[in-house]
This record gives structure tokens, sequence and C-alpha cells, in this order.
């Protein structure tokens, strides 16, 4: 472990990747799988994460800039590998050379990615994308039939290849939601009229985390797991991990910075927000908003020292925040875990999420680069004399 990885660290469970992986692909076996190691991997590690659900069976990954895709590319990744955020002017060329799956949302981007295919001598493999209601990215019902006529046009030129026909839903978090069944309605319409104009995609797809775990009726041909992969649930609604059999992959730890007893009256933290009932002792964990921790959850956030949940004492600083620890007592040095799987009775990031105001997402997603990740393996034999069974064994180390 290096000098920063005894300050603060993430340990990132790649054998709890594959196991997720393996429970997700079980709740849509007719459907091929796309791993979602946008963002680092929801905060995990793009490459470590994306190697370990490859491993598993996910014949795909998705990011959402080109820049991620590039990246893993860059790491050795050779398989099929969609990226779908673009802006005009972007690096369609590189993408269609390295052989990574687009998206067009609109006449714009089809010309780009029909010039570059020209430009590089090579097919481009799209995936049409249709706005079905979620009001972000996607081709409106009013433009698709133009859209899709280009794409066909362009594929029978050998420009591309329409790989896929896709969408996003709004609130599949939120099940019984009115707008699932409307969203479904309008991909049935999309994609008969992507048949009408000639198109046979490969793949059409709907289905997030969510969808997956709860709505069979949208698993298509692909679905495409985010935060699922990483053993987070994606809404309370959903339920929670272990309904599913996933299993948290990250875990946030700290060493103590500071253990010292301090009378009653003493106040703790930026404006004093909290006050010391009576004598007691103060633990330092030096993480703060600016490793990710979120300053919302100061006097909220849950946080696992001396065997027992506590609560952030005060305001959460930019690089640590205290706990009272009560008539209890620490040493510098010990272990405080702010979230993980649940092994030793610490909170979840959804714990978390409930006590910043937000979700889970978030939560792992914002964990810094000041935190190192330290890649854990439990599926990785024990050497002789080393870990015994059951025990995670270190895989890559610190990242």
């Amino acid at each position: 472990m290096n000098e920063t990885a005894k300050r603060a660290r993430a340990a990132i469970d790649l054998a709890a990747v594959r196991s997720n992986v393996r429970a997700l692909r079980d709740r849509a076996p007719g459907a091929e799988l796309m791993a979602v190691v946008k963002s680092d991997g929801y905060g995990h590690g793009a490459v470590r994460c994306g190697r370990a659900a490859r491993e598993a069976g996910a014949r795909w990954l998705g990011t959402a800039l080109p820049e991620e895709a590039f990246a893993l590319r860059e790491a050795g990744d050779s398989g099929r590998l969609m990226c779908w955020l673009w802006t005009p002017g972007g690096p369609w060329g590189r993408a269609i050379e390295q052989d990574i799956d687009v998206s067009a949302s609109g006449m714009w981007a089809l010309r780009e990615v029909v010039e570059a295919a020209r430009r590089c001598g090579r097919r481009a493999r799209v995936h049409l994308k249709a706005d079905t209601g979620l009001g972000r990215n996607g081709c409106p019902p009013a433009d698709w039939a133009e859209l899709t006529a280009a794409a066909r046009a362009a594929e029978a030129e050998g420009a591309l290849t329409v790989a896929g026909v896709w969408s996003h839903f709004a609130c599949a978090d939120e099940p019984g939601h009115p707008s699932i069944a409307a969203q479904l309605t309008e991909f049935h319409r999309a994609l008969a009229v992507a048949e009408a104009a000639g198109l046979r995609p490969e793949v059409r797809h709907i289905a997030n985390t969510p969808a997956l775990l709860t709505l069979p009726e949208a698993h298509f041909d692909l679905v495409r797991s985010g935060i699922g992969l990483y053993g987070v649930s994606p809404s309370p609604e959903v339920g929670v991990p272990e309904d599913f059999g996933l299993r948290p992959v990250m875990t946030l730890e700290a060493s103590l910075a500071s253990v010292k007893r301090v009378p009653g009256g003493h106040g703790v933290s930026y404006g004093h927000h909290y006050t010391t009932p009576g004598e007691t002792t103060l633990a330092l964990v030096p993480l703060g908003y600016a490793d990710g921790i979120p300053r919302h959850a100061s006097g909220t956030g849950p946080v696992l020292v001396a065997g027992k949940r506590r609560t952030v004492a005060g305001r959460i600083a930019m690089d640590q925040f205290v706990v009272d620890l009560g008539g209890d007592e620490a040493a510098v040095g010990e272990t405080a875990v702010l979230f993980g799987p649940g092994d030793r009775g610490e909170p979840s990031a959804e714990d978390w999420a409930r006590a910043a105001g937000t979700i889970g997402y978030e939560i792992v997603t914002r964990i810094g680069k000041r935190v190192p990740r330290v890649y854990v393996d439990s599926e990785v034999p024990a050497q002789a004399g080393g870990r015994g069974e059951g025990d995670a064994a270190l895989t890559g180390g610190v990242a």
C-alpha cells in the first residue's frame, strides 16, 4: 500500500463485479449485456472493471464520451464497444478506425459520421437513438423517418452499418410510472419505422439497470447495466442490491488522523454547528468534500468507527471531518469505514445518498482522484502462507 493509500482508499472488489455481471445476465438471459463503464467506471476504474465484466460474459462495454472509449482501446480492450455522447466536430474518424460503435441522434451527426467514414475508407457502425420520451439526446418522432431513411441510404452506399436502434427510459427506477409503458410503445413505433426504411439492426436496446431488473418486456437484444454492475441499486423503489443478488463493489475507508479527549461545550468544525454535549472523544477522518464526500451530509453522514456506526459531527470540510465517539475509544491509524457491502456493519452508499439528499450513483461516482483505488479479488486463490480462504487478494495494487 502506498503512502496515499494509508490515508484513505477505495477498495474495488473485482470478484463482486464478475458476480454482479453473472447475476444481471441471469435476469436477462435472452439478451446480450453491455457493461457501462463511463465516468471511469462510475468512479470504480473503467479499465479494471471493464476487464472483469468481460471475464464474466459482458460482450459489450459502453461509455458516454469517445475519449473514454479510446482509453479502453489503449488499455487493450478489443471487444464490442459503444460510445454515445457526441458533439459537432467530434473524433468520428478515430472511433471508426478503432472499431468503436457510435451513436447518431440527428441528421448533423449522421452527416459527420458518413463524411468520416468516407475519409477513413471504412464502414462506421452506428446506433440510431430515438427520443421516446426522455427529452434529452435522441431523435424526436417527427424527424425519425428522415433519419432512418438517410441512414439506410448511407448503408446502401457502404459508408456505415446501422448496428443498433436504441433509446433510454426516463422513469424505469419508479416501477409503475405511466411513462414507462408510453416509452415502450413509442420505441416499438420507432423500430417499425426503421424496419419500413429497410434497416435490420443487429441489436435493439432501451433497458438500463432498473429496466433490466424489473421489465423483461424491455430487454430486446441488448441490456445496458451501469449502476447495477457496481452493486448499487438504481433506487430504493426498485429494491436493495441483495434483492437481485448484487454486491457493492466499492468500500471507502480512511485511517483516523487524530483521536483526542475534549470537554463538554467544545465546538467542532467550521461554524460550530456541533458542540460536544459533555466530555467526549473526537476522531478525525481525513476525507472531505475535495475527495467527493458530500458537504450536504454534514451532521448526518454515517461512518463505522471503533465497531459502531457514528454520525459526522459538524460540517464536513475540504479535507476532513470529525466523529464524536462518546464514551468509546479508538486509536490513531484505526480504520473508519464510510461505506461498503455491509459485512462489518458499515453503512452503504445508499445510506450516504439519503444523508446527502442525492442518489447512490453520485456518491460512488464523485469519489475523487485523491483517493487511490486498491483492487482486490476474493476469487484469486490465496498463496501458501498468505491470505486465508474468503479474504481478498490484491490484484495489481493501487491505481
